[in-house]
């Protein structure tokens, strides 16, 4: 299992007081916890050093955090990233989750909250047990001890790297695993983002759209994610 003593999170917060409490909450519980206030720092940050979870705000004295994350994301930097937030648009959250982000809470904040989503997505980094076991369905492969998907073109060969993010790899294969049966949205949300995220139908719809964008030829026809209308999504291996 990960040892809570080694893993590393980056807090970007331009709020004094707010940074010092949440470092407090985190390194009470023993993460290790390095914060930038602005969007030049945490950028140096980010891009020198690995961390295990990436806390960002979105609204820096320098940029936007979501700039950041564009970067995160253009880069192949597969860190996980909550966003925090003052902002609780549904544009906000859409384009935070497009870019790559697992997680959005909005300000004020809730610590023992907080503390528990983070501890949900790191425990979802520890794949001792799964190593590197492979899943294939038609074209895709996932090798969910690295976490990385492939598409392979049926008529050339060739194969493509998806660059999915935390959440939508988990959704892949938490479908894939109940592949034939239907899954609600409710049961989705469970087991992908566990019980501490009070979320609403709308996230597990957001992700399905986005993972649909990297793993179908077409999205208005879709190969894999199927959608049971009133009820959920199923995966399929054949249309």
């Amino acid at each position: 299992m990960c040892n809570i003593a080694d893993m590393k999170i980056l807090l970007i917060e331009d709020d004094d007081d707010l940074r010092e409490i949440i470092v407090r909450s985190l390194e009470k519980e023993r993460y290790v916890v390095e914060a930038a206030s602005f969007l030049a720092d945490a950028r140096e940050k980010a891009f020198v050093y690995q961390y295990d979870c990436i806390l960002l705000d979105i609204m820096l004295p320098d940029g936007s955090g979501l700039d950041l994350l564009r970067e995160l994301y253009e880069k192949g930097k597969r860190e996980n990233v909550i966003i925090i937030s003052a902002r609780d648009s549904i544009t906000d959250k859409v384009e935070g989750l497009d870019l790559g982000a697992d997680d959005y809470l909005k300000k004020p904040l809730d610590m023992k909250e907080l503390v528990a989503r983070v501890s949900a997505i790191l425990r979802r980094k520890d794949y001792t047990n799964v190593k590197d076991e492979i899943l294939t369905i038609g074209n895709l492969t996932l090798n969910l001890g690295s976490r990385m998907a492939v598409k392979k073109d049926p008529a050339t060969g060739a194969e493509t790297f998806l660059q999915l993010t935390m959440k939508e790899f988990d959704l892949l294969v938490t479908l894939i695993r109940k592949k034939g049966n239907v899954m609600t949205r409710p049961e989705i949300m469970r087991d992908v983002w566990s019980d501490e995220f009070d979320g609403d139908d709308r996230t597990v719809d957001v992700h399905v759209r986005y993972l649909r964008k990297k793993i179908e030829d077409s999205e208005d026809h879709p190969f894999y994610v199927k959608t049971v209308r009133g009820i959920g999504y199923r995966i399929v291996t054949q249309a």
